[in-house]
């Protein structure tokens, strides 16, 4: 970074000073309420193929957002031209917009008493100096020896998608005119590599893996990674279609995961109020299986020392992260809502509100997880005569309005309990509704890789459609 850099303290006063600025200028340009975002980050990115740097990239970006309020008006607008005129030029075009807008008598900020007191980033760990500790040749070193741990694995590995590492931090600001005023840094590192395989007949497969972390020292080193997707993608060759049949799934952790994220949109409160979901109106019904509890955790502080992916001081309208158990041994807690669903729904927000630099906040979630069980993912897998090992799925064929699920997928077929041969082009289908009844075992193997996170699940009662 360039010398003449401001420091990270300085940065941070910064722009909290900006949104502070804006929000008072929007104020005395006739806004009764206003929110201003700030973000500024910087990138570096390296893709490496067979040994040679194809692509590589080094960014940085700065950028405001803002929301007024003419009584029940709202309008947003952004910008990255911060000088004095670019500033003026948004609250002028934020406020025009809000006169032209229709009235909605649930839009508005929190009420000033629900800013309470937010947890000190600090503690939460987001931020970390070393991702960047790297010089720029040795970054593309460990892209360039991560593909080379992959392509080293097996003479069956003759091709690559590449291997890439990549940095970034990023600094977030926020102030409304209901005096919150906060800010937060944060940090990732990322290496990953895409080996590709051809077995005897000719056929080519292709996997992956990555390590990811808010710290560079907390990465997996190259060569595991690059091992770990040799073996993933070794373990699909000779990939051939099943016939159609009902038999128990076995969701990988990685492919679980995408399942949980289907729940959290059913019980978002976008799709709730609007009655587009098979779980409106079922709050504190049992909807799954008592062994099933699913947590959104935004405070989140991880084993190894770092933040959560989905860890954050505080929400996208300034409200001070919190945990809250969506299921609770089968039973249906809680929403997931921002201020405006809530009000739609006379409750209260759960501080999961989510945005960009424009437009109103949406739904997001912080750390959301399924607490695991007791069995190991073999312990699973052993106890089956036949069934299927899902390691991907394609598409998105999930409709959260009747639950009904059918999703494209690869894995690996079970027989007499072992893992056998590779499935490829074939659909699992099935109903959320039973889906969460049919959950026969969950696994002890949940490691947060990604703020969407579960460990292995058995779902009984789905259809494998083949051949």
């Amino acid at each position: 970074m360039p010398e003449t850099a401001p420091s990270p303290a300085e940065s941070d006063t910064d722009l909290q000073s900006l949104v502070t600025d804006v929000v008072a200028a929007a104020i005395k340009a006739g806004a009764t309420d206003a929110e201003a975002v700030a973000r500024e980050g910087d990138e570096f990115s390296v893709n490496v193929r067979m040994s040679e740097v194809e692509t590589i990239k080094e960014s940085g970006s700065r950028a405001l957002g803002l929301r007024v309020f003419r009584g029940k008006r709202s309008a947003s607008t952004s910008t990255s031209d911060l000088t004095s005129d670019g500033v003026r030029k948004l609250v002028e075009g934020a406020i025009a917009l809000a006169e032209i807008t229709e009235e909605d008598p649930f839009a508005g900020l929190p009420e000033t008493s629900a800013f309470e007191e937010v947890p000190s980033a600090a503690d939460l760990h987001l931020y970390f100096d070393d991702v960047y500790s790297l010089p720029a040749a040795e970054r593309v070193e460990w892209a360039r020896r991560c593909e080379a741990a992959a392509l080293a694995a097996d003479p069956r590995i003759t091709n690559s998608d590449g291997g890439s590492f990549d940095a970034s931090t990023g600094r977030r600001a926020m102030a409304n005119s209901r005096g919150f005023v906060g800010g937060y840094r944060s940090s990732y590192a990322g290496v990953s590599a895409a080996p590709l395989a051809t077995d005897a007949d000719g056929k080519m497969q292709r996997d992956g893996w990555w390590s990811s972390a808010r710290s560079f020292a907390l990465l997996e080193s190259p060569e595991a990674v690059g091992a770990e997707a040799a073996r993933r993608t070794l373990r699909r060759l000779g990939a051939r279609r099943v016939p159609t049949q009902r038999v128990p799934i076995v969701f990988s952790a990685e492919a679980a995961r995408t399942l949980i994220g289907s729940i959290f949109e059913a019980v978002s409160g976008d799709a709730i109020w609007r009655g587009a979901s098979f779980l409106a109106g079922k709050l504190g019904e049992t909807i799954a299986v008592p062994e099933l509890t699913l947590v959104d955790d935004n405070l989140m502080v991880l084993p190894n020392g770092a933040g959560g992916f989905g860890t954050s001081p505080f929400d996208a309208e300034g409200l001070p992260s919190l945990r809250t158990v969506v299921i609770e041994q089968g039973v249906l807690k809680s929403y997931v809502l921002n201020t405006y669903t809530a009000r739609k729904l006379g409750m209260k927000s759960t501080h999961n509100a989510a945005r960009g630099l424009a437009g109103a906040p949406g739904i997001g979630c912080g750390n959301l997880y399924l607490q695991p069980g007791r069995s190991s993912k073999e312990q699973i897998v052993s106890e089956l005569k036949a069934g299927l090992y899902v390691t991907s799925l394609m598409g998105t064929g999930v409709n959260v309005v009747t639950g009904d699920y059918s999703r494209g997928a690869a894995g690996l077929w079970i027989e007499n309990g072992e893992l056998t041969h590779a499935v490829e082009e074939i659909t699992i289908a099935g109903n959320l509704r039973d889906m969460l009844k049919n959950i026969t075992a969950i696994g002890s193997d949940l490691v947060f890789r990604t703020s969407i996170t579960s460990p292995t699940l058995r779902i009984d009662g789905m259809t494998v459609g083949g051949s």
